[in-house]
């Protein structure tokens, strides 16, 4: 659902947010998270975006590759 650049940005982007809520539980360095993605009017598209540290070589996706305007 989207490439692997735009996962990158976005787990940064998220990372960011909880960073920005100077919760007190919250781990020195990175966070790690899950999000997951869903596409409400087809069940078959889908994205989970996990913190960048927990991927150190991603899967990437031709199609998810090809979407990606911004390359």
């Amino acid at each position: 659902m989207f490439s692997v650049r735009q996962k990158r940005e976005i787990a940064d982007a998220v990372q960011k947010i909880l960073r920005d809520t100077n919760h007190p539980e919250l781990p020195e360095g990175e966070i790690q998270f899950l999000l997951s993605v869903r596409c409400s009017t087809k069940g078959w598209m889908w994205a989970d975006i996990r913190n960048n540290g927990a991927v150190k070589s991603p899967d990437v996706n031709p199609w998810n590759e090809k979407q990606d305007a911004k390359k």
